[in-house]
């Protein structure tokens, strides 16, 4: 608990990654990816309880292993590779809430994203509090190598500006600074989940992290996770 709010983390892990077969069991240091989460929420003394939600039985293991998770078995209705956040959370949400009372504040921890620190989820879920946001995500400023208006399509064979404003930039100073989510850390209020039903909610803010993230989508992306430890 922080400032009188019950705070549960739930660590999506489904079993059917395309990019890497099992992702979220490929190791780091000897550590699977779900270890290393485990890892952070053992720092994080404000968290009443954490659970890890899949569907696949290794990764299921693997969880009980760290002492660390509860489970939620995931219905294969929620197992494919376009089911969003928003409903994996819901479910997980209900799941817990059904055999340990109620919460205020979900933390979204993805085990892909393996350069989180625990300052970065403390700050998070304070931010979240103080300001009194809907949800609060953690976020890198982009390259302006790869602003939105320098970004291209290619559409029946021609190419395009991805942005009817494209054409107008000469310079980078032309280019407000833009920033994209990075994976570390999500926080919600529970009703931002079950009654805005958003990720994003109404009044939103975010936690600015500037050290290196990296979300582990493909092997390029893990071997330079590994690279940083």
């Amino acid at each position: 608990m922080i400032l009188g709010k019950k705070v549960l983390v739930i660590v999506p892990a489904r079993g059917g990654s395309k990019g890497i077969k099992l992702k979220n069991l490929i190791k780091i240091n000897g550590k699977t990816l779900i270890e290393h989460v485990a890892n952070i929420v053992k720092k994080l003394k404000f968290v009443d309880l954490s659970v890890v939600s899949s569907d696949h039985k290794k990764i299921l293991l693997n969880s009980i292993k760290t002492n660390v998770f509860k489970i939620v078995k995931r219905p294969k209705k929620l197992s494919g590779d376009k089911i969003s956040d928003l409903k994996v959370l819901k479910h997980a949400l209900k799941e817990v809430e059904k055999k340990y009372g109620n919460f205020d504040l979900v933390v979204m921890l993805q085990p892909t994203s393996v350069l989180r620190k625990p300052h970065h989820v403390y700050n998070a879920v304070l931010s979240l509090i103080k300001n009194k946001f809907d949800s609060v995500w953690s976020i890198s400023e982009t390259n302006l190598k790869f602003h939105p208006l320098k970004q291209l399509i290619v559409k029946k064979k021609l190419l395009n500006f991805y942005s009817k404003y494209g054409n107008k930039i000469i310079a980078r100073q032309q280019l407000k600074p833009t920033y994209h989510r990075n994976g570390s850390v999500y926080v919600f209020k529970k009703n931002t989940l079950l009654k805005q039903n958003k990720i994003l909610g109404n009044r939103s803010g975010y936690i600015l992290i500037k050290e290196k993230q990296i979300s582990i989508d493909d092997l390029s992306d893990y071997k330079m996770a590994k690279a940083e430890f």
